[in-house]
């Protein structure tokens, strides 16, 4: 059976100290998953740090496990970030959860022009709280001591403005002629890649990415669905940074 990964604050954890699991995670735990004593379970604070050791006690809400390991995920030399185009439906919780198992280091939602979804204020505000959710859940499922950022949404003339401070951005386009292999990316530093939506990126969002400095790259030699692509794309920038 795997062990379990729960989300709570740490604060300078050492082994052999003990760590009391309770809130919301502590109630998962103890009362729905009914966690028991003996259990090997682990705690993450989501910002990279973890600890694992077996559970001392079980009260109603909370559970307390003796550290045996203190475990801290190391910083990378580049950070993701993903661009999302509001989709449709529950693609949304979807391509969030896939970015987040690959490692994603932060989510930006974005309106594009042929966005289907339009998020109002009050409906943003429920929407970010939907990926924040589905980033979290997807972290402990894969068990991934950092959770992703997700960020506020973003205009176009606002990821404009971002692009200029990336060590690199690519803008994933189906028209593409130059494979994301094929492009200088940088070592270290911010990579941010766009993702357009169901209906695809208007030529006056591609024009204005490229004035920033953005990049245009192929992925696939076939037309992605919004909450495969960013998926696709991360994993092929994964994969040429450890090729280096």
């Amino acid at each position: 059976m795997t062990e379990p990964l729960f989300l709570a604050p740490l604060e300078d954890p050492q082994v052999g100290t003990a760590v009391v699991l309770s809130g919301s995670e502590g109630h998962h735990a103890a009362d729905v998953r009914r966690i028991k004593v003996g259990e090997i379970i682990w705690i993450s604070d989501g910002n990279g740090t973890a600890v694992r050791g077996p559970v001392s006690s079980t009260e109603k809400g909370s559970i307390t496990i003796a550290v045996d390991e203190v475990l801290r995920s190391p910083q990378r030399a580049v950070r993701y970030v993903a661009v999302q185009a509001l989709p449709k439906g529950d693609r949304a919780e979807l391509a969030v959860e896939m970015l987040t198992e690959l490692g994603i280091d932060e989510i930006v939602p974005w309106q594009a022009s042929r966005s289907v979804v339009r998020w109002s204020s009050e409906r943003a505000e429920r929407g970010l709280t939907r990926w924040r959710a589905s980033a979290r859940e997807a972290a402990k499922q894969s068990r991934r001591f950092r959770v992703p950022t997700v960020s506020m949404p973003m205009t176009t003339a606002e990821l404009a403005l971002r692009i200029k401070q990336t060590a690199a951005t690519i803008v994933l386009h189906e028209t593409a002629t130059t494979p994301l292999a094929a492009l200088d990316l940088p070592s270290e530093g911010e990579v941010m890649f766009i993702v357009g939506p169901e209906g695809g990126l208007s030529e006056d969002e591609v024009a204005t990415f490229a004035a920033a400095g953005a990049q245009v790259a192929l992925i696939a030699d076939a037309v992605l669905r919004t909450s495969t692509a960013g998926v696709v794309a991360l994993a092929q920038l994964q994969a040429l940074a450890a090729r280096d």
